[in-house]
Parts: structure tokens; sequence; C-alpha cells
């Protein structure tokens, strides 16, 4: 028998797992956790039956794509727990994955709690309903959406965000710089995504957006952290026939972005990061015609990005579809070198943000999942 077992959907999943685990082993030093880890999990000492980077695809063409291959997956997991029956299972993010799994796994009696909302405050509300039959026990990165939980009588805590205990307040730039070799011009990170399908679509996009900000900024320095070697080649195949002072970095996203002035970001979490990092940025995301029609027909707020959500503003602008190209990525990216008074505002919004969402996320997910693990 296992205590835990975990489902994590990709890079982000993975990380925010490995730093709960770490807390829980605190007292329990002899977790037995297993499920779909990835490497930060394997790390933490979770037993990977299958890589989580099986699970990082977005967006309905592509889910269609993978499929036949995700339902088998799924299907194994959860013959998997039903057998082993853990004394409770956390479902990290990945909801389309993760809402099916504990749904079986709570019908035959196993507790199933389930860290991050998915985003139904921003698009597709009836999935609370779903949500219900799923979980046992809802934990939320961010203070607005308890009450939507309490409302629909769904268990639920606010744990705050882990990356807000993990970044600090004051980032040391100049340390970061250091590390990077980077010199005195304005530094620029681009981050295009941490899946391939997301790096195949906005790496161009910001390399191209880059060679024009460097044409206003001719000492500008740009890094780019590439989450895995396949990333990497990628990245070095779109940088081919560009004369761009780049450096590609192995993973090391934290260090881009404290060193960094601005920032160019795919949205998603690493766009929480950046702010984190009190970095200005501008927002980008591109996803196949078909996928983004049906997200802007459902879609309940009109911000993409979590900077923009949380101060319900326009923080930060947004470049999206037909809006993301290299033109205007520049010229926002241009607009925030040239505009201090702009840039310290903002980083005075990001800095109370911090704040809001640093709560010790994974001292209060240990203690919401002690009651199921007692004894073990």
């Amino acid at each position: 028998m296992i205590d835990l077992g975990l489902v994590a959907g990709e890079a982000s999943g993975d990380l925010l797992g490995a730093h709960f685990v770490a807390a829980l082993k605190q007292n329990h030093p002899h977790l037995r956790a297993a499920g779909i880890a990835g490497p930060r999990m394997v790390e933490a000492g979770v037993d990977a039956i299958y890589p989580s980077d099986k699970l990082a695809v977005n967006g309905y063409v592509e889910v269609l794509r993978h499929l036949p291959e995700l339902l088998w997956i799924r299907d194994r997991i959860t013959r998997h727990f039903l057998r082993e029956r853990p004394r409770v299972f956390v479902g990290i993010d990945a909801p389309d994955f993760n809402f099916t799994l504990e749904a079986k796994l709570k019908q035959a009696g196993i507790p199933t709690v389930h860290f991050v909302s998915p985003s139904i405050w921003a698009w597709r509300p009836e999935r609370i309903h779903r949500i219900g039959q799923a979980v046992s026990h809802m934990l939320v990165v961010f203070p607005f959406e308890e009450q939507i939980y309490r409302d629909a009588g769904i268990p639920v805590s606010y744990v705050g965000h882990p990356l807000a205990d993990v970044i600090p307040l004051e980032p040391d730039a100049a340390a970061a710089r250091k590390n990077l070799g980077l010199t005195s011009g304005p530094v620029v990170a681009l981050l295009p995504g941490s899946r391939l399908s997301e790096v195949k679509r906005h790496a161009r996009l910001m390399l191209d957006a880059a060679v024009r900000i460097r044409r206003q900024h001719a000492d500008a320095q740009f890094v780019l952290p590439a989450a895995n070697e396949a990333a990497a080649r990628l990245i070095r195949q779109a940088l081919q026939d560009l004369d761009l002072p780049l450096q590609i970095l192995a993973g090391q996203s934290h260090t881009a972005l404290a060193a960094c002035d601005i920032a160019l970001v795919a949205s998603g979490t690493a766009t929480l990061e950046a702010a984190l990092f009190k970095k200005p940025m501008v927002i980008t995301y591109r996803v196949p015609a078909l996928t983004a029609y049906l997200m802007r027909k459902k879609a309940l707020q009109p911000w993409i990005g979590l900077p923009n959500i949380l101060a319900r503003d326009f923080v930060v602008p947004e470049r999206v579809q037909e809006a993301a190209t290299p033109e205007n990525l520049a010229n926002d990216a241009l607009a925030w070198l040239a505009d201090a008074p702009r840039r310290n505002a903002a980083v005075e919004t990001f800095r109370a943000m911090h704040l809001s969402l640093r709560q010790n996320a994974s001292a209060r997910i240990a203690e919401a999942l002690e009651p199921y693990l007692e004894g073990a």
C-alpha cells in the first residue's frame, strides 16, 4: 500500500508537487508516494510510474492528437491506484486528466484532494459540478477562489502559492547578472513556454521581436531558459539565420527572471513567476485557430495573464493570436524600457501581489493532508 498517490501534469505541476512532498516528509520521513511525476518530484522521493511530460499537451487540437495515449495512461494509472488504495490521492493541476481519475477513486472510497483550481473564474464555470463529484477537498492558490468553492459546497482551503514562498521578495538582480556573465546593457528574458508545442509557436516570434528591440538598443542582451534539451534544439533551429546575442540556458528560468529588466512571456505560470520577480513583461500566446475560437466563446473575462487577472486590470500588455506579432511584442517591450515611472508602478503592484500570495503554502498543504496520513 502506498500512502500518497499523485498525478502532476507538466513542469509547473512537478515543481509544485516537489515542494509539498518535501514538506510532508518532515513529519512522515518514510512516506511512500507514487504516480505520474516529473524529475523534481522524483528527486523529492516520488516513484514515477509514468513521467509527467506525457500529459504536457494543451488545447483541443493537441489533446485530440494525443488522446489515445492519454486515455491508455489514465486507465492504467486508475487501475494502479484502485489496486494499491493510497490513503489519499492528490491531483496537481491537469484538470481534464485528473477529474475523471479522481471521480473513480472517490467513488471507490479513496479520498481525493485537488491542488490548483482550474480557471473556472475565467472560462467553463460549469466545471464546478464535475469538480464536486470528483474532489473531496480543493486546495486553491489564489485568495478569490476560496469563496467560489464555499458557495458550491465543496470543502476548500486557500494555501497561497508555493512560488511566492520560494521567490525572494527582493530578488538579487546583480548576482543573477554576474552569474550569467551579463554586462550593463538592458537584459530581456524570453520565455516561450515549457511545452514543445509552445516553443514551436512562440520561440521564433520572440526571437524576431528581440531583433527589433536590438535595433533600438544595440547593447541589449537576451536570455532564454529552455525547459529541456528538446526545447533547446528547437530554439537553436529558430535562431540559425538571426544575428542575436542570445544565451540559451539549461533551465535557470528564475536566474533569467532575476537578471532581466523586461520579459517576453508565454501565458501560464511563468507570467506569475515574472510578476513575483517584479519584472515588467509582455504576455503573449498563440494556439491553433480552432482552439482560439472555442476558448474565446467561453471566456468570462478580458485577461489571460495571471498578473492581470490578480490585479483585475491590464497592468501589463497581452498580445494574443493575431496580435502576437514581433512588431507588437518589440514595441511593448521598448515602451517599458522608455518609461521608468510606469516600470516602478508595476513593481509596486507586483510586490503587493507577492505579499498576498506568500502563505507558506507547502506547510498549509501538508496540514490539509495530515488527517488523511495519520498512522502513515
